[in-house]
């Protein structure tokens, strides 16, 4: 919103593990080159946190827009990430607005139950009270579908 670049204007590179930014530079975890490399550990909130070189963010024109306050820029990523970029493909699927669609036909139906046919809390005990219980919701559901496919009778006016 303030015209500065967000995480997803970064790309990721999973076999480097590296982000690039904008402008072409990476961010990485740790600059150095140690002897014995380094165990990449998340810190308590489970974020990586990835970093730009000061010296690339000094020399990029696309500071002003990248790290307006700060001498570099710094980028997080979850350990939860890649099973979010799994959902977030699996969501622009059409298969997945089709289950979209379908979850809020049940969920209205179920929301019918508890506000209009009162089932707001089971009666009956027991896994199988329940499965009674709404067998009997269901039905009745489906008695006043059919109730209003059924056109009203006509009445003959007389003269």
């Amino acid at each position: 919103k303030d015209g500065t670049f967000e995480r997803a204007d970064f790309t990721y590179d999973p076999e480097k593990d590296i982000y690039t930014c904008p402008g072409g530079k990476e961010l990485t975890q740790n600059r150095r080159a140690f002897a014995k490399p380094r165990e990449k550990k998340p810190d308590e909130d489970g974020l990586l946190r990835y970093r730009a070189s000061k010296a690339d963010c000094d020399a990029c024109a696309l500071k002003a827009r990248c790290c307006p306050k700060g001498p570099s820029r710094k980028v997080t990523r979850s350990i939860y990430e890649p099973s979010r970029d799994v959902a977030r493909t699996i969501a622009r699927t059409t298969q997945y607005a089709i289950s979209c669609k379908l979850r809020k036909k049940v969920e209205m139906l179920f929301a019918h139950m508890k506000r209009i046919l009162g089932l707001n809390r089971l009666r009956l005990r027991g896994p199988c009270g329940a499965h009674d219980e709404f067998h009997l919701a269901a039905t009745a559901q489906n008695l006043r579908k059919l109730a209003k496919l059924i056109p009203p009778p006509q009445v003959a006016r007389q003269a």
